[in-house]
């Protein structure tokens, strides 16, 4: 109670569980995400090496906030699902010799199951809402959909959209922040499943809007997170 009392009056108006130290460490990512999207739009030649960055910078507010999260497992899982996002943005740059997608199916779903793991044991606050049915719906149209074009990758496919599903569902037991997060990863997947699957006569502005909703996507889940897992944070 003494430490509470004694805070300044600026950091009680920051919302609870978070500092301005903490604060200044989400900048270079919400920079460099508006950068990154921008430069898609633009056909700039620094839209892939500036995605290269992303995952790096969301780490960031992780390693602020981390003696402050409980329990410290927490850490682990947080920064083990930013890195495997990391290494799927980047399965084509790091391993030029493999085949692209199926690296990446794997390891945004490594990252999936960190956060599945993270919201139904950690980050939960309520029970699951009945309407998240609606992404088992999701599941199966998409399957409906890019299914007959994905070739000998409909398991892996079929596989990755079902975790995918698991993370935004299980998002809804968490922050509304959480949630709000789960729900723009899954649609940037959506969006870039239509652009890999089915690219005939889909709009340009897709392009830039894969990585809008993934950048808002991972910040939301992060910051959210952050704001539930914190001593002081609010649930």
């Amino acid at each position: 109670m003494t430490a509470f009392a004694g805070a300044s009056a600026d950091e009680e108006r920051m919302p609870r569980g978070i500092r301005p130290l903490e604060l200044a460490g989400w900048t270079p990512y919400i920079v460099l995400a508006i950068v990154h999207v921008a430069a898609i739009a633009l056909h700039s030649t620094i839209a892939p090496p500036t995605k290269l960055w992303l995952m790096p910078l969301l780490a960031v507010p992780i390693v602020f906030a981390a003696p402050r999260l409980r329990p410290p497992i927490v850490i682990g899982l947080l920064l083990g699902a930013v890195l495997f996002s990391w290494l799927g943005d980047g399965a084509g740059a790091f391993f030029p010799a493999l085949p692209e997608l199926p690296l990446m199916l794997g390891f945004f779903g490594i990252a999936h199951i960190g956060y599945i793991v993270l919201f139904t044991r950690f980050a939960g606050i309520r029970r699951l809402p009945w309407w998240t049915l609606v992404y088992a719906v999701w599941w199966i149209g998409m399957l409906v959909i890019v299914g007959p074009h994905t070739g000998p990758l409909f398991l892996a496919v079929a596989g990755y959209g079902l975790v995918l599903a698991g993370t935004a569902a299980t998002s809804a037991r968490c922050h509304p922040i959480v949630a709000l997060g789960g729900a723009f990863f899954l649609a940037s997947d959506s969006i870039l499943a239509l652009r890999l699957f089915l690219p005939s006569g889909l709009p340009e502005w897709l392009a830039p809007a894969v990585m809008l909703t993934y950048t808002l996507g991972q910040g939301l889940i992060v910051w959210g997170a952050l704001r539930t897992l914190s001593r002081r944070g609010s649930r």
